[in-house]
């Protein structure tokens, strides 16, 4: 028996949109890192970065489920000593969505340059317009 292995050479990327309004942010952001992955393809190798391109619409209209709008914070640090700073997701949302649905995404994909570069193909919007209608994206409907 024997097994396909991808390579980078031969790896056909698509353009798909997702609609993230009224979906679980968590959800959605799974569907996102497996896209960019490109864990739905046939030919997929773990080591082969053969994931798709991915645009994310309506990022501002997902939903988080139970108190995590309240509860939830995204934290940084400036690199100062006692300079972390907290932001509540629920003023994340109103003000950056685009970030929020990021980091959800970003912390499902693996931490090497693999994960890198698949960010690098990760496209988020808040409203529901986009510039990428020359690349003849596709509805992603399953899930």
């Amino acid at each position: 028996m024997s097994t396909t292995l991808a390579k980078n050479e031969t790896v056909q990327r698509k353009w798909y949109v997702i609609d993230a309004a009224g979906k679980p942010m968590g959800r959605t952001a799974v569907e996102v890192a497996n896209l960019l992955r490109g864990k739905h393809k046939v030919d997929f190798t773990p080591n082969v970065d053969c994931g798709d391109f991915v645009i994310v619409i309506n990022a501002k209209e997902a939903v988080l489920t139970g108190k995590k709008l309240e509860q939830k914070k995204y934290q940084r640090h400036t690199g100062w000593i006692g300079h972390l700073k907290e932001t509540k997701y629920k003023d994340l949302m109103s003000e950056r969505p685009e970030l929020a649905f990021e980091l959800a995404v970003k912390g499902m994909l693996p931490k090497n340059s693999l994960g890198r570069n698949a960010v690098r193909r990760l496209k988020i919007y808040a409203g529901a317009e986009h510039p990428h209608a020359a690349q003849k994206p596709e509805a992603w409907t399953q899930g």
